[in-house]
């Protein structure tokens, strides 16, 4: 709700007001059917003039359009309004209904303009918030795939390197030294440990695969290693931006962990579909659900990713019934 809200002001209050022309057709087409209303309302109670109709056109241009554009829209309306007003009240009373209509007008016309003014300054805001936040979240980003890249090529290498040394030395050790022998084996399987831990670290901080392959080959490994048996239906056959890759990869993860270890689940559906304009996943379990944004999930850190590029993330998990989470982000063109 709080969305289709957002949307109806953005495209009726806007910063860079449309073509004048549209404005001139927008006023007309608000008196005549104005017009018409008033004609059928006027059947029916004769005695009322019915003025706040005709200020309708006049709120509507004036959020759109601005203050030249409304004034001009205030005096024709007006000039309908007397119309209506002239017609069945006689001349005696042409002047007060004018200064009357005229004077709404004008309040009408301050008051939008204060709206749409403030309305302006608070969409301008939050659009720079949102770029800041994307900033943010990019620069957060690139450090991160910077750890992961001096730990590959830096500590992983060089242990590699001693473990390779360390066996080539166990080798050259007297049979008549085991002792020797079984220490350095044990000091080469500790390597091993270690080499694997980093790269379980490394892949926390920025899995490899997804830079070198993008989201499609990053989450069929996440399901290969997944310890719940995933099902995959993904229509991703291009790299996207970085950021949004990350985002979705993210949320992948921390829904199939919480699967595993939280929901009991005995299956996880995971889809993935990118088109020219927008990426939309959706992952559901078919767990117990009963999960909640703010329980300890950790989607709520995923949540204020996926906004901070302008993308929507939903969690429904009726008790029960499993748990399904859906994400939304928008791609630039040609992205």
């Amino acid at each position: 709700m709080t969305h289709v809200r957002d949307r109806l002001l953005a495209l009726l209050i806007r910063p860079t007001p449309p073509p004048l022309l549209w404005g001139v057709v927008t006023a007309l087409s608000f008196i005549a059917v104005e017009v018409g209303i008033v004609h059928v309302l006027k059947q029916i109670a004769p005695d009322n003039a019915f003025g706040a109709v005709f200020l309708l056109g006049v709120l509507v241009v004036s959020a759109s359009w601005g203050f030249g554009m409304a004034i001009a829209t205030s005096l024709a309306s007006a000039g309908a309004y007397v119309w209506f007003h002239f017609i069945d009240e006689g001349s005696e009373t042409l002047i007060p209904a004018l200064l009357v209509f005229l004077t709404l007008a004008l309040l009408t016309n301050l008051l939008v303009g204060q709206a749409r003014l403030r309305a302006t300054e608070a969409m301008r805001f939050s659009t720079e918030l949102q770029a800041s936040r994307a900033r943010i979240v990019t620069a957060a980003d690139q450090a991160r795939r910077g750890f992961e890249r001096d730990l590959h090529d830096g500590a992983q290498q060089r242990i590699v390197s001693l473990g390779l040394e360390l066996r080539a030395l166990e080798a050259s050790v007297p049979a008549d030294l085991p002792e020797i022998r079984d220490q350095l084996a044990a000091t080469v399987d500790g390597l091993a440990q270690l080499h694997t831990d980093l790269q379980e670290l490394s892949r926390g901080i920025h899995p490899a695969i997804l830079s070198r392959g993008g989201l499609g080959p990053a989450i069929k490994t996440l399901a290969r290693r997944s310890a719940v048996p995933v099902s995959l239906e993904l229509d991703v056959n291009r790299r996207l931006p970085e950021s949004v890759e990350v985002a979705a990869y993210y949320v992948v993860a921390e829904a199939l962990t919480n699967a595993a270890k939280h929901a009991k689940a005995d299956e996880v559906a995971v889809s993935a579909r990118a088109t020219d304009t927008e990426l939309t996943m959706r992952i559901a379990d078919d767990g117990i659900g009963g999960a909640g944004r703010g329980g300890g999930s950790g989607l709520i850190g995923l949540k204020d990713r996926v906004e901070a590029l302008s993308g929507h993330i939903d969690l429904t998990s009726e008790a029960g019934a499993g748990t399904t989470i859906r994400v939304s982000i928008p791609l630039p063109l040609g992205g």
